[in-house]
């Protein structure tokens, strides 16, 4: 299929390496009027069922393409070091990587939020938020013609929906810990790192897990600009997909660490106020210097998190430690709650 849609090409290209352990796998195809767009992930590195995995994934929604250029970005650097760097092949025997590029292709293609039913993906999960929403951000099932639109009460989800969701239950069955990385962009002035509630204002059971990774993120990157901290502080949604996720895995007993990383457009924007003259400019930086600048920037974030997944036994916190860690959290970022 010749794909109009640059990061699509750019998947397909990086798809023909061969690589020992490199392989991708078409989670569903996805039809825009007579054409169809895969929905391709690929997987890296161990291929036994016991070890941590790392996801990472882009193109949500159609018009955060950034989202999907920075997963791409690091792919590609990974694919290329794998041909000649034995010390990441021997990391990579005791991980599994699998990046999700472009989840939303029709919505990337007609440059819209929401996919080819105008349903926003995360607002598509089957449950509403606990405590009251902003309307209609947070959530609508009024018509498709507005923004973040749920999709009609009672349907099943969205194909692409029922794909991540697929992918993300199947990772968790083979793996003992899946941290899943989401790359958006979004209006703000800083690069936030979201873990869940998205739905609810009350701490998630892994909040000890979380505030670790804020140290340790601290200390190996300790001129970082990432803001972690839950996504309730700053708006609820009905229909999150990463909370219905986290809430099955957590019944089930499986350790699901989702995050999104919201990059803040308030800066290209401010930067280059002619990007609000598209839509796609209030979401996705326009200067080909500040997109590379953006893909730059977020390497060494998404290299980390791979790695403190591989290594999880060494900073998540057990025992009295936990407990520790888990008062702290709530200190940190629920004390004025």
């Amino acid at each position: 299929m010749q794909s109009k849609l640059p990061e699509l090409a750019e998947l397909q290209r990086l798809l023909r390496f061969d690589i020992p352990r490199v392989h991708h796998e078409t989670l569903a195809q996805i039809t825009d009027g007579p054409r169809q767009f895969p929905v391709d992930a690929v997987f890296i590195g161990s291929e036994r069922l016991n070890v941590p995995t790392f996801l990472l994934v882009g193109g949500v929604h159609g018009v955060e393409r950034i989202g999907s250029q920075v997963v791409l970005a690091f792919l590609n650097s990974l694919l290329h070091r794998l041909t000649w760097d034995q010390q990441l092949q021997t990391a990579l025997e005791s991980v599994r990587i699998v990046c999700l590029p472009v989840l939303n292709p029709v919505g990337m293609i007609h440059q819209n939020r929401g996919n080819g039913n105008g349903v926003d993906l995360m607002r598509n999960a089957p449950m509403n938020a606990l405590d009251p929403i902003t309307w209609p951000f947070g959530g609508q099932r009024m018509t498709r013609r507005l923004p973040w639109f749920r999709g009609a009460l009672g349907k099943p989800l969205e194909v692409e929906s029922q794909a991540l969701c697929d992918l993300v239950e199947r990772l968790c069955q083979q793996s003992p810990m899946v941290m899943a990385l989401d790359v958006h962009s979004g209006f703000g002035s800083h690069d936030r790192l979201w873990f869940p509630m998205a739905g609810s204002r009350q701490p998630v059971p892994h909040i000890a897990d979380y505030y670790a990774l804020k140290k340790l993120l601290k200390r190996c990157h300790p001129h970082h600009r990432y803001l972690l901290e839950p996504q309730s502080h700053h708006y609820l949604c009905h229909g999150d997909l990463w909370d219905y996720l986290y809430l099955n895995a957590n019944s089930r007993q499986q350790t699901l660490l989702p995050i999104t990383l919201e990059l803040g457009s308030w800066r290209w924007v401010k930067k280059n106020p002619l990007q609000l003259r598209s839509f796609l400019g209030m979401f996705h930086p326009i200067k080909p210097h500040r997109v590379k600048r953006v893909l730059r920037e977020n390497l060494f974030l998404i290299e980390m998190l791979w790695r403190a997944s591989a290594n999880a036994d060494q900073w998540v916190p057990k025992g009295s430690k936990r407990q520790r860690m888990h008062k702290a959290a709530l200190r940190h970022w629920y004390q004025n709650d």
